[in-house]
């Protein structure tokens, strides 16, 4: 069964998230703070976690970015009383996948677990029905661009003969791109199409077509690949033939 580690030191809110989690089909384990944390998350390795920022001890931020150490590749979604922009990105930028503000609805925070559980390669649990439920369709297949080559079915990404390690929401991105080269989207088209969110803050998409670049990118502060249409989106730009062979 599916196991997501819930962190929060607000009782009320644990007990809410829990039981929304459990009610569609996973286990729920719940941890107070930081340090309570990351010793259940060693113990008994979760499948996804829900973070608060604010805890006692070690913040959400620090123990994000502990366990993205130990395991880049585990979702994880940010829950948050902070609303500020700044707070948000700070979130994204350290390797969580997606965050809620509070306060929020439950319902809403369990899909976007399932979503992500779903894209980390999870086997898929029961979810509710209703707008913007669905999941965006991924391409199929192996998609390549010069030395970058992206297998949806395994999973993996390979640039230059290397393995890249990318989370769920980078994979998707990166394969959203590369099945549509030389198309140009703008941030609200990649949050429905590649989060399968309806509304949402565009930073979340920003933060991580720069993490993404990180990876893919020869020199990220001079994309080439993914490449920035001011005032409309980003685009993927092939690799013109014999360049970089």
């Amino acid at each position: 069964m599916v196991r997501v580690l819930v962190v929060d030191d607000d009782t009320t809110v644990a007990d809410v998230v829990v039981a929304y989690l459990e009610r569609a089909g996973m286990t729920a384990e719940r941890a107070d703070d930081g340090i309570g944390a990351l010793t259940a998350a060693a113990a008994r390795p979760p499948d996804a976690v829900v973070l608060d920022l604010m805890l006692p001890g070690l913040d959400g931020i620090e123990v994000c970015r502990r366990l993205r150490a130990a395991r880049p590749c585990l979702p994880v979604v940010m829950l948050t009383a902070r609303g500020e922009e700044d707070d948000r990105i700070t979130g994204l930028e350290v390797g969580a996948d997606d965050y809620v503000t509070k306060p929020f609805s439950p319902r809403e925070l369990t899909l976007r677990v399932q979503s992500l559980l779903r894209r980390a390669g999870v086997p898929a649990t029961p979810r509710p029905a209703g707008p913007g439920s669905a999941p965006p369709v991924p391409p199929s297949g192996t998609l390549r661009d010069g030395d970058l080559e992206l297998d949806v079915a395994a999973h993996r990404v390979v640039r230059g003969g290397s393995e890249l390690t990318l989370t769920a929401r980078e994979f998707d991105l990166l394969a959203w791109f590369l099945a549509r080269p030389g198309e140009v989207h703008d941030r609200e088209s990649l949050l429905r199409e590649v989060w399968g969110w309806e509304y949402g803050d565009r930073s979340t998409v920003t933060v991580h077509v720069r993490r993404l670049r990180e990876k893919v990118e020869a020199d990220p502060s001079r994309p080439v690949r993914l490449v920035t249409v001011f005032g409309v989106g980003y685009r993927w730009d092939l690799e013109p033939p014999g360049v970089g062979s």
